[in-house]
């Protein structure tokens, strides 16, 4: 667990429970499993407190709890899951994903979910149930059974799953399992992710590839000539490997392989983003060649050597190229050592990743600097909302909504409107940067199941 994971633990508990439970959920972070006391003594929060934060976190599976080191009979210690915590970043995504899918009732019941932690199966077709019926024409209500249906649906595509009690929370309850890295959302009971996809459920016989292949190939092509060149297409990337000879063979996806060159480009795409094309080139060349020395790097490259050499020194500092030497004499002498330059993709994809960890962190806290800097136009601003929804709905005049909405100056109007525009904006940037740290976990993620 790196720093920059820590401090972006920190905040999305901070922007989601408050300080108390960001004091305790970052001090389990870094300093491991702890004991009840010892998390009170050594963040100086009352004992109260401190089981109310711990609950907070139990509830939203960010925290487990077990017997102490010492054995049985020991005080049971705490520790913190950074996995969990960073999965609240997805949040917005599981809700939009259910609303796709399921509809208002789906986007709803995972929103409660999620809110709640852990729900019983009743509570939440009730909540979800007057929710909706809130949102109905005057004398309609949302039947129990709709519910109940769109529940189930959540439940067979494993977006939810049952539970056990949670630190005598209740019953057996509902929660939503956070997408693994590298694998979709699933139950506690789904199999560990594996570097191919399952020959039993995805495999396709030789004979479907062929068909599958014409559209691909030369009109002139037999039908074994197109099924070969497609699947040497995709052979050669690797993306589909051979799996059982009965049939013609049986292919497999290598979910591994494609995690490695989704993450290859993302690599290539941000290096020329930051240094320029040439720079680019030259990672792509040393991404394909494996180890070059400068001298073949500026003949493959076609670049000018002094350019060649600074680019190579550029990327060498930001730690995206490593310089690995070969002696040839047991001296070490630098006239009888070959220098060679390369770049080793997967510490590469962790630096980038802890990079993006930082960006994060950084577009969260603009966001809550600039929601305190106008903390008092936003209050101001809810309040209206709230009493202009309690007017309309005792049927006051037209006029009279109109004086309330003038309570809001038009140069505070202007301000409210940039200060979202802006927030807007935070939370786009915020979305698309994810998008990067979902590939790059998935990625890495995927590196340990080889």
């Amino acid at each position: 667990m790196t720093a920059q994971e820590v401090r972006l633990c920190g905040l999305l508990l901070q922007e989601h429970f408050g300080e108390v439970v960001e004091r305790i959920g970052t001090h389990l972070l870094r300093g491991g499993a702890q004991n009840l006391r010892t998390i009170a003594n050594e963040t100086n929060t009352p004992l109260d407190l401190v089981k109310k934060s711990l609950c907070v976190l139990v509830q939203h599976g960010a925290c487990e709890f077990g017997s102490g080191r010492r054995g049985p009979g020991s005080p049971v210690e705490y520790r913190a899951s950074c996995e969990r915590v960073l999965r609240v970043l997805r949040y917005p995504r599981y809700i939009y994903t259910a609303k796709t899918l399921y509809g208002d009732t789906g986007e709803l019941i995972v929103e409660e979910v999620l809110q709640r932690g852990h729900m019983t199966m009743s509570n939440t077709v009730k909540t979800v149930a007057d929710r909706l019926t809130h949102n109905m024409e005057e004398g309609r209500s949302m039947e129990y059974s709709e519910v109940v249906s769109a529940f189930s649906k959540l439940v067979e595509t494993h977006f939810l799953q049952r539970c056990p009690p949670v630190a005598e929370m209740g019953t057996a309850a509902t929660s939503i399992t956070p997408a693994t890295p590298g694998t979709p959302a699933a139950s506690a009971s789904t199999a560990p992710p594996t570097a191919e996809s399952n020959p039993d459920c995805y495999k396709l016989p030789h004979v479907t590839l062929i068909g599958r292949g014409k559209r691909r190939c030369s009109s002139d092509d037999s039908e074994e000539q197109r099924g070969g060149k497609k699947a040497k297409m995709d052979s050669e990337m690797e993306f589909v490997g051979k799996s059982g000879d009965s049939g013609g063979g049986m292919y497999v996806v290598n979910l591994q392989r494609a995690l490695a060159n989704l993450a290859r480009a993302t690599l290539e795409s941000v290096v020329q983003e930051r240094f320029g094309s040439r720079s680019a080139r030259i990672f792509r060349l040393l991404l394909r060649k494996r180890h070059l020395e400068q001298k073949q790097v500026e003949d493959f490259a076609m670049i000018p050597a002094k350019e060649a050499k600074d680019m190579l020194y550029t990327l060498l500092s930001e730690n995206l190229v490593q310089l690995q030497e070969i002696p040839k004499t047991p001296d070490h002498a630098p006239s009888r050592t070959f220098y060679l330059y390369t770049v080793n993709q997967l510490p590469t994809a962790r630096l980038l990743l802890q990079h993006c960890y930082k960006t994060v962190a950084n577009l969260i806290e603009r966001r809550l600097f600039e929601t305190k800097e106008n903390k008092r136009l936003l209050e101001k601003s809810q309040r209206i909302e709230a009493i202009l929804a309690s007017q309309q709905a005792s049927g006051a005049e037209p006029e009279q909504l109109t004086e309330v909405e003038e309570m809001i100056t038009a140069p505070e109007r202007q301000q409210l409107e940039a200060l979202r525009h802006h927030i807007n904006k935070l939370d786009s940037t915020e979305n698309q940067v994810d998008e990067t740290v979902f590939l790059l976990e998935s990625y890495i993620f995927s590196t340990k199941t080889k």
